[in-house]
């Protein structure tokens, strides 16, 4: 169970950094000072931080073989669990204001003029995905450091 954690975990760290490198090229970083971004930028990293670290902590985990360090990982990720419904409660009006803006003329010319929110452009197939695998991971890592299933 630990290495299906461990791959549940690669995959969605993958549509998360996909995700946050389309953020920060589409100017979410800029977009602080100007409100446009409503994913605050110490939320975005500490979520990544936290997630990479725990990832790192599981991957020690997963040779290592110490209940301490399963404990860590998901004691880690519930933070990040947390930072992400955050960002997701913030990012689905965004989705929404989408599908509204492109039925309207305006929305077209306004594409390159930096006030629309970065976030905008996260593919909504990534960010599910990103979400349930995220949510698949914690089981697993919960159901590992319980001694569920064996590691």
């Amino acid at each position: 169970m630990d290495i299906a954690a461990l791959i549940a975990w690669v995959v969605t760290a993958l549509g998360g950094f996909y995700m946050l490198g389309t953020w920060i090229q589409r100017g979410g970083i800029g977009q602080q000072q100007s409100g446009a971004s409503r994913l605050p930028a110490p939320v975005v990293f500490g979520h990544f931080a936290l997630a990479a670290i725990g990832l790192v902590v599981w991957i020690i985990y997963v040779v290592a073989d110490k209940s301490a360090l399963a404990w860590t990982a998901f004691g880690l990720l519930l933070p990040v669990a947390l930072l992400g419904f955050v960002m997701l409660a913030r990012w689905i009006p965004v989705y929404r204001d989408r599908a509204t803006a492109t039925a309207t003329p305006a929305a077209a010319t306004a594409q390159g003029d930096g006030t629309l929110p970065a976030e905008r452009h996260f593919p909504l197939p990534v960010v599910l995905a990103h979400g349930l695998l995220a949510v698949v991971t914690l089981v697993l890592v919960l159901l590992t450091a319980l001694g569920i299933g064996g590691s």
